[in-house]
């Protein structure tokens, strides 16, 4: 039986590797010999892809999109779609998810791989049912995870609910590289035996077992691998394309792929990779079997470093992967994939770089205590919950059925503000608000390549002064922040984040100031969220310390902030 090959260097393979940096410009250039190959599908849109270009590359994703379906006139292109969730980090109304499907469709996505970090079906209902309804190709998808609950009969009767649900194909998404030969064999086997649906593997080499799990799934039936061209292939990404079709050669499974046409595609993103080597982790590429105990995602653990860096607590790496499993084992076990693996593993973060468990909750984590992202596949610690919402009751119904329709009041605010051109910025505007703002403004810049500036460009309010630079030692590239000693005394009227202020509130991370709550003169009671911090793609609420008087706002919305910047003075009211 001929296996297929669905191609992921246009999104999994460079999210889980280059931090999902690959510009649509370098794209383009191997697309017709891309086209040419036999693949099929390019998995190339979805994931973090549409975040990473607002946020970080002042690229419009649709346009991207529309580009790519341009040139790809043989090959069907793929997405990766979070049910509910969309490509945000929280659960959308109905009108939105119709809406953002019935776009994607429009400018050019396929085949939806649609599914949810909880297995939770009722959270993958609506983007089914549009996808169908626009005719596509809808691959409805298991989050393969290892827990004390997570057994082969739930994930087949988890595809059964799929198959129900009239979708095409069953994705099984490892997107830790967790699956074993003996496992995968088990699971495809019974998938092709007990459903009419064509089966798709999809892994990451973290683990190192992935290529021999891969030939185990073709001896079970499998129909469709994903593979990554090899220089962006092994340790968080997909096995190598090339070595994939070699190995299967000659077998009842060969994949009918060129290695010749193959090879060019190769030359072409060796060159690439030395584009975006600066943003390679060298402990993204190696193999690490401690993911066996931690189960940590491959493009979750790029980010994980990235996030380290920027709290400037890498040296605290290993502590927060022992936490980890900690915390997902309190959340009920869920599988760690977005949103979830980004809930679980920031509050890991938290939890070790302020030194008490649960001191600082992420509102994204009070949400999954309350329900609102669906049903746990375990039991939640009530202890922690209780310590986490106090004696609120969670919610049993669908979340999204609380949700009121938002199109409409996007389209408003969107409309006021003079950002919205077309219907598809309305969507980028409820994905990710704060940030959709500034890029539909064009108050954002494109990132520079890490190798073409000094250090990551922070500066203070003195001007562009850097404070941090990367130093170079015999050969190793060390990461160096300059910063004050002492206390400054500072204009009362400018910024307070040119240095401490005693008695200040302080950022406790490095993150985006999304709301500030209060104003000067507005008295506030202990415990009052007087702003909102958006770090790490997490909300946190800022709490006044004690009851006092708001003197000083030192930031404004919008604001990039470090930890220990100050935010706000706040005089107490015995002063």
């Amino acid at each position: 039986m001929k296996v297929k090959i669905t191609e992921t260097a246009f999104r999994d393979a460079h999210q889980s590797l280059l931090a999902t940096r690959m510009r649509t410009r370098d794209m383009v250039p191997i697309i017709e010999e891309m086209d040419k190959v036999g693949y099929h599908a390019i998995e190339a849109w979805g994931g973090a892809t549409f975040d990473t270009c607002i946020r970080f590359l002042n690229e419009d994703p649709w346009e991207r999109l529309r580009i790519l379906k341009e040139n790809f006139t043989e090959t069907p292109l793929q997405m990766l779609l979070r049910g509910q969730n969309l490509l945000g980090y929280k659960h959308y109304a109905d009108d939105i998810v119709t809406k953002f499907v019935e776009k994607s469709y429009e400018n050019g996505i396929d085949i939806f791989r649609i599914f949810d970090a909880m297995n939770d079906i009722r959270n993958m209902q609506q983007s089914i049912k549009v996808a169908k309804e626009q005719g596509a190709h809808v691959q409805g998808t298991i989050s393969y995870t290892i827990s004390p609950v997570h057994t082969i009969d739930k994930f087949v009767e988890f595809a059964k609910e799929l198959e129900a649900l009239e979708c095409d194909s069953i994705a099984i998404k490892d997107m830790a590289g967790l699956i074993t030969p003996s496992v995968v064999f088990e699971l495809v086997s019974r998938l092709k035996e007990e459903t009419d649906l064509l089966v798709n593997l999809h892994s990451h080499c973290t683990s190192g077992m992935t290529p021999i799990s891969y030939y185990a799934a073709c001896q079970a039936g499998v129909d469709i691998l994903d593979t990554a061209i090899s220089p962006i292939a092994w340790g968080t990404s997909q096995p190598p394309t090339e070595s994939i079709v070699a190995s299967l050669q000659g077998t009842e499974f060969d994949t009918g792929l060129d290695l010749k046409a193959l090879n060019q595609i190769k030359k072409y993103f060796e060159t690439l990779r030395e584009k975006y080597e600066g943003y390679i982790d060298p402990i993204s590429e190696r193999i690490d079997t401690d993911v066996l105990m931690y189960q940590i995602p491959g493009g979750m653990l790029s980010n994980l470093i990235s996030q380290l860096k920027q709290q400037n607590a890498l040296d605290r790496y290993q502590d927060v992967l022992e936490e980890m499993p900690r915390v997902r084992k309190d959340m009920g076990y869920p599988p760690l994939v977005t949103p979830t693996s980004q809930i679980v593993g920031i509050q890991a973060v938290m939890n070790v770089i302020n030194g008490e468990r649960y001191k600082i909750v992420s509102n994204e984590v009070k949400d999954y205590m309350k329900g609102y992202y669906g049903r746990a596949p375990a039991p939640i610690n009530q202890e922690i919950a209780k310590k986490i919402i106090g004696d609120e009751e969670p919610i049993t119904c669908r979340p999204a059925d609380l949700i009121e329709p938002e199109y409409e009041n996007f389209k408003k605010e969107g409309e006021e503000l003079g950002i919205i051109k077309k219907e598809e910025d309305v969507l980028t505007l409820a994905m990710l608000p704060p940030v959709a703002k500034q890029f539909l403004k064009g108050d954002l810049e494109e990132e520079a390549f890490p190798e073409a500036h000094i250090g990551n460009g922070s500066e203070n309010d003195l001007g562009a002064i850097p404070t941090e630079y990367s130093v170079e030692v015999d050969g190793d590239i060390f990461d160096v922040k300059i910063m004050p000693t002492g206390y400054l005394q500072i204009d009362p009227n400018g910024s307070g984040n040119i240095g401490p202020i005693p008695g200040a509130l302080t950022a406790s991370m490095q993150g985006m100031v999304l709301k500030i709550k209060v104003n000067t003169g507005d008295k506030v009671q202990k415990g009052t969220v007087v702003a909102v911090l958006e770090a790490m793609k997490m909300e946190n609420d800022i709490y006044a310390e004690e009851e006092g008087i708001v003197e000083q706002i030192f930031v404004e919305e919008g604001d990039t902030v470090n930890a220990g910047d100050n935010l706000m003075l706040i005089k107490p009211l015995d002063e």
